[in-house]
């Protein structure tokens, strides 16, 4: 054991350590879990085991070089895309998904860790080809080796995690150096794009959505028409988050008129946990969640900006990006701004695969910390 940090010593200056990441993480899980708590009590222990676990994984993932896990990519390309398929054949399917992989002990879903697993595939790809990243080529083999995943995920069906991916992609590609121009130009021709699939969706008999989909589509656009139905969860949480007020009714209230006592959102510990903050601690207690999330975004941020190579700037962009992608999903959706999906808010809502996997994508940051351009 001593050898053992005598060779971190030597390897790394301890000092590089961003203890301040380290303390904004483990700060927003332990709100998470006393949010969990207060939603579902019986899942508390389940949430610190994974917050304990999580944090011990960040712990030695942030001591092993990235640049020896980065030689791996294409080994973590084809576990992803075998993890994935494991799932269509062996998964188990809950509310008509199927998406998570029985452990016996746990249900672990592929589709948290792909995440991870396509940051540091596309930090490595775009490193190699750095200087090719503009070829039309480049991005064709980028784009042909995201389909797998997404569709793969699409399959399960998970339109969400889809969408996020796809998101995340497109940050990926603009951290390896893609110009913005050439990324203008795709919006001016994707927003047209998705607005007309948006009009082709909510028509009877389409061919791209599955008939829940379209349903929350149509609840999102028209709420009051489906106030009993679809959109039910989402006026509910609206309402929720509104009835808090500045300060909230209270941490872990037994109103039988809170949004969790009177079933007024289903699963309120993952997809709606900021309805329970907006309703228990009010608009502070939003704020503050928003804020640190934010300045975890920024931190991670800001040690990309001296990483030493381009691949450890990409790893710390795309966990940044990834943490507020989804965090604005998250929110979006409770707050009734976008339709109604299932992913979860970050280092706080209940779920032990991705609580685990945001914190070895912290991992991987504190690495690159680790190992700052000195230049700088």
């Amino acid at each position: 054991m001593k050898s053992f940090f005598t060779n971190l010593k030597q390897r790394y200056n301890i000092r590089d350590y961003k203890i301040s990441l380290v303390f904004l993480v483990t700060l927003i899980s332990l709100v998470g879990i006393l949010m969990v708590r207060s939603a579902r009590p019986d899942l508390m222990n389940r949430q610190i085991m994974g917050v304990c676990l999580g944090l011990i994984v960040m712990f030695i993932i942030s001591f092993i070089d990235y640049k020896w896990i980065l030689n791996l990519y294409w080994p973590l390309y084809a576990l992803n895309i075998v993890m994935l398929l494991a799932v269509l054949v062996f998964g188990t399917k809950v509310n008509g998904a199927r998406r998570w992989l029985n452990l016996g002990f746990t249900q672990f879903q592929p589709s948290d860790l792909t995440k991870i697993l396509m940051i540091l595939f596309f930090a490595k790809f775009l490193m190699e080809r750095e200087q090719k990243i503009k070829e039309p080529k480049t991005i064709i083999q980028a784009i042909a080796l995201i389909l797998p995943s997404l569709a793969l995920i699409y399959k399960q069906p998970n339109l969400s995690t889809t969408i996020c991916i796809a998101a995340l992609f497109a940050v990926l590609l603009y951290l390896g150096g893609l110009s913005y121009k050439l990324i203008g130009t795709v919006l001016v021709i994707t927003i047209p794009t998705i607005i007309i699939l948006l009009v082709v969706a909510i028509q009877p008999n389409q061919p791209f959505l599955k008939d829940y989909q379209q349903e929350r589509i149509l609840a999102w656009l028209e709420p009051e028409k489906y106030a009993d139905d679809e959109s039910y969860q989402q006026l509910n949480s609206v309402m929720a988050i509104g009835s808090g007020q500045l300060t909230g009714k209270g941490y872990d209230n037994d109103a039988t008129t809170s949004v969790k006592n009177g079933n007024f959102v289903s699963e309120p510990q993952t997809d709606f946990i900021f309805a329970i903050i907006g309703e228990e601690l009010g608009f502070v207690g939003c704020c503050g969640v928003i804020i640190l999330l934010l300045l975890i975004v920024i931190e991670c941020i800001l040690i990309g900006l001296k990483a030493k190579d381009t691949g450890g700037r990409i790893i710390c962009g795309g966990v940044a990006s990834l943490i507020g992608i989804q965090s604005f999903i998250n929110v979006s959706v409770a707050t009734m701004i976008f339709p109604n999906t299932g992913l979860s808010l970050p280092f706080v809502s209940y779920g032990l695969t991705s609580v685990v996997c945001f914190f070895m994508g912290i991992g991987f940051v504190l690495n690159v910390g680790l190992q700052p351009n000195k230049y700088q």
